[in-house]
């Protein structure tokens, strides 16, 4: 009989005062049939002689802290076996989030009875939220979901103990402000702590700080005034949520704070015969908690699966690639023929190639295309399948690559670190003291401010700034329409979309990027940075991005031109089917939009030739450069 299988009586220790009063009753630990069937579905793994063997089947490990210990050794090959591809994906997953609750429930016995509390983390978690409900709601459903399946901490009268949530707001429309509002009493209905963070709040929390502190934070905080205390920008937001943090913290020991942005879930992407599937089957706080109980570090952060975390204005080129490609192999079908756009090949997970300048990241460009996979379900023809594509086409200008995302891929687990040069803003956790290492020149507004972030991090702490394997799903756009979502820099006029503001500041934020990451290889990070080694630096970076940048730029027209000619003027089949008239004319609006924003005569691209407008542009990074230190310590002495 297993040892496992039964109530095991485990005395406690005796007393002084044992003679005095009755011995305490025996503890009682109910069975656990998840560990028992894992263990016997697994047995090789955990029998394996490569493996610590401190804690053996038998009736030594019959102690609640061997017993809860022993689902730390099941959990990788349960993983294992998720993400081989050759088991029930779905009956794995199951067992997998019943094993944790079982779990739970004997770390909560065990806290209940050994007079001594759950010392494992507790979260905050902020969401950083601007005009963005159906976001909104999508986050913090997975929450939500991540919760109830694995039940990290439990639950006291219904609410979940050690995960706190603040919807930190940034919202200009009023109406949007009240659906997160109304969002933040849902799901406090369903469980979880959720306050909502809102602006006048914000402003009366920045405005307690002493005036002259709060000026030198100005730009890490925002200046903004209280009639127009909104889209500071994700940055600003962010920060600003770090004063609520001190504000919400009662144990500076074991809190861990995260940040996760409205477009993100967390829960990740698998690619299945039928296409993409979000699972939830990353036990994110149970993973986190041990990395810091066990780690030296200060600041985690997970990358991303699903869109890409790019601008589209460094994807187009990539993308009408994809699109002449799809167009082209359409043409040699029928349009009332079953669709041919299923099954296609699996794609790689993390090489970057949405990216129509992977190699300044140290990736390789393959010149490939990437086919289009048919998102329809069920028996449909050609002509269905160019209507739905079509429908899709102007999500490209808010961050939604149709042909290349990013999947999930298990490799060595979750619990192995590397060295992170990258602050990936919608996924990273710090402890207290990593609470100091900020996002900082949120005033610029530019682009690439996790990657500058993180070089200037990685500099100053070193393997302390860590990553890991798990990513959050990120999601551009959804099902409410683009009409819906918000994404700063990006205007929306019916079917003409303007993204030359977010352009620009790409250009501008890759300059200040490869400026940062040159300049903490030769300046020390800790003390402030020589104005003449910044504008050396700069004056190269600057050249070596127009030289980029116009390659980039000749290649977008050109493909743009060549997309017109093959969708247009070519007379393939769907230019004569009336039922396409409208999926046309979504088509014409595309390639009008890839025109407006990367053509001759895109405001961006003459923002990004004019020496007056670099010059300006180049001054305020300067500055901001210069004065980095100084903003540091400013911020420093808040903790």
């Amino acid at each position: 009989m297993n040892p496992l299988a039964n109530d095991i009586p485990i005395p406690f220790p005796e007393s002084p005062d044992a003679g005095r009063a009755p011995a305490p009753l025996p503890l009682k630990i109910p069975a656990t049939p998840c560990l028992l069937d894992c263990i016997a579905r697994h047995q090789a793994g955990l029998a394996d002689p490569g493996r610590p063997q401190d804690l053996p089947l038998s009736p030594d490990a019959a102690t609640l802290d061997a017993l809860i210990e022993r689902y730390e050794q099941c959990y990788p090959l349960l993983e294992q076996a998720m993400w081989s591809g050759d088991g029930d994906f779905h009956a794995l997953l199951a067992s997998y989030q019943a094993l944790f609750r079982e779990q739970e429930s004997l770390i909560q016995l065990r806290a209940r009875n050994a007079d001594s509390s759950d010392e494992r983390h507790h979260f905050i978690i902020a969401i950083p939220v601007a005009d963005r409900p159906p976001h909104l709601r999508a986050c913090l459903e997975s929450i939500h979901q991540v919760c109830a399946l694995f039940n990290y901490g439990g639950q006291t009268a219904g609410v979940w103990d050690k995960v706190q949530v603040i919807v930190s707001e940034d919202s200009r429309d009023e109406a949007n402000i009240r659906r997160h509002q109304a969002l933040v009493e849902e799901y406090r209905q369903k469980g979880l702590r959720v306050v909502h963070f809102g602006l006048d709040e914000q402003y009366a929390l920045l405005h307690a700080l002493p005036p002259q502190q709060r000026e030198r934070l100005g730009h890490l905080l925002t200046t903004q005034p209280r009639d127009r205390f909104y889209l500071k920008g994700q940055a600003a937001n962010r920060n600003l949520s770090y004063l609520k943090f001190l504000q919400l913290t009662e144990n500076r020991r074991n809190t861990l704070y995260y940040l996760v942005d409205s477009d993100q879930s967390l829960c990740v992407n698998r690619q299945t015969g039928s296409g993409e599937e979000a699972v939830y089957a990353l036990n994110y706080f149970h993973a986190i908690d041990r990395i810091f109980r066990t780690t030296g570090t200060l600041m985690l952060t997970g990358k991303m699966v699903g869109d890409p975390p790019v601008s589209p204005s460094v994807m187009a080129a990539n993308f009408l690639d994809d699109m002449s490609a799809f167009f082209t192999r359409l043409a040699g079908l029928r349009g009332r023929e079953p669709c041919q756009f299923h099954g296609q090949p699996l794609q790689k997970t993390g090489d970057a190639a949405y990216h129509d300048m992977a190699r300044l990241f140290g990736f390789e460009n393959t010149p490939a295309t990437y086919p289009y996979p048919c998102r329809l379900q069920g028996d449909h023809d050609h002509a269905a399948c160019l209507a739905d594509l079509a429908r899709r086409l102007n999500a490209f200008f808010f961050g939604e690559h149709l042909t290349r995302k990013t999947w999930f891929a298990y490799g060595k687990g979750f619990s192995q670190l590397s060295p992170a040069r990258t602050v990936y803003p919608g996924n990273t956790i710090v402890n207290y003291a990593g609470l100091k290492y900020i996002i900082p020149f949120g005033h610029l507004r530019l682009r690439m401010s996790g990657p500058t972030a993180g070089r200037l991090i990685a500099a100053e702490i070193g393997e302390r700034f860590a990553s890991f394997n798990m990513p959050n799903l990120h999601r551009r756009t959804t099902e409410a329409g683009l009409d819906d979502d918000f994404r700063p820099g990006v205007e929306l006029a019916q079917q003409t979309i303007d993204l030359s503001s977010e352009f620009e500041r790409q250009f501008f934020g890759d300059l200040m990027l490869f400026s940062t990451e040159e300049l903490v290889r030769r300046a020390d990070v800790n003390q402030p940075f020589a104005q003449g080694l910044i504008e050396e630096i700069l004056d190269r970076k600057e050249a070596e991005l127009l030289a980029l940048y116009q390659q980039k730029h000749d290649a977008i027209v050109g493909r743009n031109r060549q997309l017109n000619e093959l969708v247009f003027n070519a007379g393939h089949w769907w230019l004569g089917a009336a039922a396409l008239t409208d999926a046309l004319r979504q088509v014409r609006a595309f390639i009008d939009n890839i025109d407006r924003n990367f053509g001759a005569h895109a405001q961006a691209w003459r923002q990004i030739q004019s020496a007056g407008h670099r010059t300006e542009r180049r001054r305020q990074i300067v500055e901001a450069l210069m004065n980095y230190r100084a903003e540091r310590d400013a911020w420093d002495r808040l903790f």
